[in-house]
């Protein structure tokens, strides 16, 4: 048996790193739980890391804007030791366009009272500004075997939102490790190969953990931040069946292709989420494209059951759909002969908003269902979840009355009950990753 700790963190990516240093920072004896063999080695190294505040929820654009206040001030806030290698945000801005049935008004009036730099351009503009980039509207988003995939636009798009603040950090396993690093010279212990097989309780609340190799630690809270396996730990915990919301392993791949050559997309080069395509894209280092799915309604999901079985291999079909959307928007990229990618699993939750939550279990807690979108909010997360779980074990019914945490460097209030397991699923939700 070890010694009994205040607080056990299950999980050592980016958020559950984020979420041990911000405990360890409020006082607690933290020890950080992780199966693969240091930290970001799961989920997060293969994220693409956008910084970016397109959320359809006040509590979503707040956690994104404070968010970026944190990475801005990266090493102020690790407090590492002069000359520790440190992730860096990359300001490149992001161009947001927008297609049929989803447009300005899905968050643009977030930006309005959070008071978030923005225009909003119209083709000509985008065409101007962004010589790279065609403002032809190609959609709604299609399969490569429609015959509407390979038509020209015969209009423009209407009209598109630049935000000037926004970027994507540059290596995020390292962001991961810097906060883990901070999280230790804070006090916390991050245990590496160790792997949980079960959740204890003890008069109706958790009592601990017990590991693979036979041991066994105690503590009166444990927080789920397992990613793609936060599934079975919940249902280690027996608290995955009372949720109203449920997320599940969900297999995605991101696609590399050359820049437009003459673009010097390394250092002109802009992020855009281009809704009316289906994919978005940012700068990736050695003049190439990073690529992703947006999710549009033509485009499968691939749940699966065992993150450990998914497919590491880049799907050919997928890599050719995801670069050939992107070189009709930036006509001057080639397509290359051989498919380049990097695969990951999502802890992806119905309406791609995650759980930053108590359980039903007294004294566990969750930060769960990032559903590939939370990158960005990992060091405000750890601050929601700290003062989340300071008050509910303080006696807060955060249930009947949602707690609210003010972002440090902006003020703005947090609605946690956005993020709450209990929250209804009506359908009327995002339809993708916007949140």
């Amino acid at each position: 048996m070890t010694a009994p700790v205040d607080a056990i963190v299950i999980g050592a990516g980016v958020i559950g790193s984020g979420v041990a240093l911000e405990l360890a920072r409020a006082g607690r004896n933290v020890v950080c739980l992780e199966r693969l063999g240091g930290a970001g080695y799961g989920s997060t190294s293969s994220s693409s890391a956008v910084i970016r505040y397109t959320y359809s929820t006040a509590a979503g654009v707040a956690m994104a804007w404070e968010g970026m206040h944190i990475w801005r001030d990266w090493a102020n806030h690790l407090g590492l030791p002069e000359g520790t290698p440190l992730a860096e945000f990359k300001q490149t801005g992001m161009l947001t366009i927008f297609s049929e049935g989803v447009d300005e008004a899905l968050f643009l009036p977030r930006y309005h009272e959070v008071g978030i730099p923005h225009e909003v351009l119209t083709a000509d503009e985008i065409e101007a500004r962004f010589p790279a980039i065609d403002a032809g509207r190609f959609g709604p988003p299609t399969r490569l075997d429609d015959e509407a995939f390979w038509a020209e636009p015969d209009t423009k798009l209407p009209s598109a939102c630049f935000d000037s603040e926004a970027g994507f950090i540059s290596d995020p396993m390292l962001a991961a490790q810097n906060l883990a690093e901070a999280a230790q010279a804070a006090g916390a212990t991050f245990r590496y190969s160790t792997e949980v097989t079960a959740i204890r309780r003890s008069d109706g609340r958790v009592a601990g953990v017990d590991l693979a190799d036979g041991s066994s630690i105690d503590s009166p809270v444990v927080v789920n931040v397992a990613g793609p396996h936060s599934f079975a730990i919940n249902t280690m915990a027996g608290v995955a069946e009372s949720m109203s919301v449920v997320p599940k392993p969900m297999r995605r791949e991101v696609f590399i292709a050359p820049a437009p050559p003459e673009s010097d997309w390394d250092n002109t080069g802009i992020m855009f989420g281009d809704i009316d395509f289906g994919v978005y894209a940012r700068p990736e280092r050695g003049g190439n494209v990073l690529i992703g799915g947006v999710e549009p309604d033509c485009d499968p999901l691939e749940w699966i059951d065992d993150p450990d079985e998914a497919s590491d291999v880049v799907d050919q079909d997928e890599f050719e759909l995801h670069v050939l959307r992107t070189a009709r928007r930036l006509p001057g990229m080639g397509v290359p002969p051989q498919k380049r990618g990097v695969v990951g699993v999502y802890d992806a939750s119905p309406d791609w908003t995650p759980i930053y939550d108590r359980s039903d279990l007294d004294g566990f807690y969750m930060a769960i269902g990032s559903s590939g979108n939370q990158f960005k909010n990992a060091p405000i997360a750890g601050q929601c979840m700290a003062e989340l779980i300071a008050a509910v074990e303080d006696g807060h019914d955060h249930d009947a009355d949602p707690f609210i945490v003010t972002g440090k460097h902006t003020g703005l209030e947090i609605d946690l009950g956005t993020f709450t397991r209990n929250r209804t699923l009506d359908g009327a939700g995002p339809s993708n990753v916007l949140g």
